[in-house]
């Protein structure tokens, strides 16, 4: 089942830059998911002082991953964006999403990354993180799991990331990368059928998953660098 799934996502225009076996071991220890913003929920483009968007498809990336998560383990994971920036669609959507926790303005991003592990108990290792570019790398390079959204037009960023072992899977140069990396590990779950199908018919499992999700407060931080 492993070696189809990687097929799959090969056929897609992914990488794994590690066996999808060693990243299934490794999440077997996750209990949060981590994400930084620009470049990752869209290309990277600003527009006047608005900053940037996101899409829906990967929105429902990010809430399949988290109730494929609930599913296996019975409890919510542990969600968080960090960006260098302040950005108003970032906010809402980890407002609208219930993200446990989002950080703006975190310029040195591990220092950010710190405050959350302490904030909730979490070691280094038991997170998945989604990432783009260099301002990542010092979180990338503590993470369980190292997800990059990947783009054709840095080559020498591609092999460094690889040499220095920053990175697990890459995403398709194409755009949706927060899904396809959402895709990835709800299929590595080995749930991924059974959280769809109690989607789409909204069942009594589903709707328990969605209550306890619209009970998480998101927190804002500012500044933590």
């Amino acid at each position: 089942m492993r070696t189809e799934t990687q097929n799959l996502f090969i056929k897609a225009g992914g990488t794994f830059c590690v066996p999808a076996v060693s990243i299934l071991q490794k999440l077997q220890s996750v209990k949060a998911f981590v994400f930084d913003w620009d470049g990752v929920f869209n290309d990277g483009t600003k527009h006047n002082q608005q900053g940037s968007g996101f899409t829906e498809p990967d929105a429902m990336g990010t809430n399949m991953l988290r109730f494929s998560y609930w599913l296996k383990n019975q409890q919510l994971p542990i969600t968080a964006i960090i960006t260098g920036e302040e950005n108003e669609a970032a906010h809402y959507l980890a407002t609208r999403e219930h993200f446990t926790a989002l950080y703006f303005k975190a310029s040195n991003k591990i220092k950010s990354f710190e405050h959350f592990l302490n904030g909730h108990q979490l070691k280094a290792t038991e997170v998945a993180f989604v990432y783009d570019d260099v301002l990542d790398l010092a979180v990338a390079a503590k993470c369980g799991i190292r997800i990059n959204v990947h783009r054709s037009n840095n080559p020498m960023f591609t092999e460094y990331i690889k040499e220095n072992n920053l990175v697990d899977y890459m995403a398709s140069p194409a755009k949706g990368g927060v899904r396809e990396a959402c895709e990835l590990l709800i299929s590595l779950y080995g749930n991924y059928g059974e959280a769809i199908t109690n989607r789409m018919n909204f069942s009594e499992t589903y709707q328990t998953y969605l209550a306890q999700r619209q009970h998480v407060e998101m927190k804002l931080f500012v500044g933590i660098s």
